[in-house]
C-alpha cells in the first residue's frame, strides 16, 4: 500500500508557501474599500466605544471625589444632601476646571447624536416626541460645561424612544434636554459634565 503521506507533507508545504501571494491577491477590508454606509457605521461604532470610555473615566473621577467626603446617613436631612452635593460639585469643577465642551461629546460623537435623534424625531410619532421635550419649560439656562445647573429649574423627562438611541451612561450621568440643547447632567453634583447644541433635525 503506498504511503500518501509525503505528498499530503508537499502540498501543505506548498499551500503555505502561495499563502503570502493569496493575501496580496484578496486583502482584507480596508476602509478604502468599505461602501459609503459601512464606513458611516464603522466612524458611528468608533465615535460610541470613545463616548463610553470617557464618560466611564469621568464617572471614575466622580466616584474618586465623592469617596472624599462623608457620606450623608440614609436618613440625612435635605440640608445635609444639598451640603454634600455642594461640596461635592466643588470638588468636581475643581478637578475639572480646564474643561470644554467636547471632552466627553467629541465631534464624532455629537454627528451620531443628532443623526440618531433625526431617525427617533422622523415621522408624526417623532414630531410629537420632539414638541413634547421642548413644551417642557426649562428656562433660558446659560450652559457651560463645569458649570452648576440652576437649583431653580426643572429637570426635563427624556422619553424612552431618545434613551434607546443613545448609548447608555454610568449611573452619576443623565441626558437631559434644555430647549435644543442635550446635556449631560452629573445628578449628585448637579453639574454639566457637557451638552451638544442643536441635537434636533
Amino acid at each position: 500500500m503506498t504511503d500518501v503521506r509525503p505528498r499530503r507533507l508537499c502540498l501543505s508545504v506548498a499551500g503555505w508557501a502561495l499563502l503570502p501571494t493569496m493575501l496580496t491577491a484578496f486583502p482584507p477590508p480596508s476602509a478604502g474599500n468599505l461602501e459609503p454606509q459601512e464606513r458611516r457605521v464603522n466612524a458611528a461604532a468608533a465615535a460610541m466605544a470613545d463616548f463610553v470610555r470617557r464618560v466611564n473615566e469621568y464617572a471614575a473621577l466622580h466616584k474618586r471625589l465623592d469617596g472624599i467626603l462623608v457620606e450623608v446617613p440614609k436618613q440625612g436631612s435635605p440640608e445635609q444632601r444639598s451640603e454634600h452635593q455642594r461640596a461635592l460639585a466643588k470638588l468636581v469643577q475643581k478637578e475639572r476646571a480646564n474643561a470644554k465642551p467636547g471632552d466627553l461629546c467629541t465631534k464624532a460623537m455629537r454627528t451620531v447624536i443628532r443623526r440618531n435623534l433625526a431617525t427617533v424625531l422622523r415621522g408624526v410619532e417623532g414630531k410629537q416626541i420632539k414638541r413634547s421635550i421642548l413644551d417642557e419649560y426649562t428656562g433660558s439656562v446659560r450652559l457651560a460645561v463645569n458649570g452648576h445647573y440652576p437649583d431653580t429649574v426643572p429637570f426635563s423627562s427624556v422619553p424612552p424612544q431618545v434613551l434607546n438611541a443613545l448609548p447608555k451612561l454610568p449611573e452619576v450621568l443623565e441626558y437631559r434636554f434644555v430647549g435644543e440643547r442635550l446635556i449631560l447632567l452629573d445628578v449628585h453634583a448637579h453639574v454639566i459634565a457637557d451638552f451638544v447644541e442643536h441635537v434636533f433635525p
